[in-house]
């Protein structure tokens, strides 16, 4: 089975993630909790930075994985 996978991104290059969707998820189900566990971290702490949102996420399934990024196209 192939790995389902979810691109959270953002305007920083550096910050851009990808996930590992849990099995027990559509893709749709798996962008809507992801995002609602994002949410609910930065109502918490405004501040907050990766390190406190990963462990949420991974606690429901969610899995980072590493990837390499291409340079910046202008």
């Amino acid at each position: 089975m192939s790995e389902r996978l979810m691109l959270l991104p953002s305007r920083n290059f550096n910050e851009i993630r990808l996930l590992q969707i849990p099995d027990d998820f559509s893709p749709r189900d798996a962008l809507r909790h992801a995002t609602a566990l994002i949410a609910g971290v930065q109502d918490e702490n405004p501040d907050s930075t990766w390190d406190d949102i990963a462990p949420v996420l991974e606690e429901r399934g969610f899995s980072a994985v590493e990837f390499a990024l291409g340079p910046e196209l202008d």
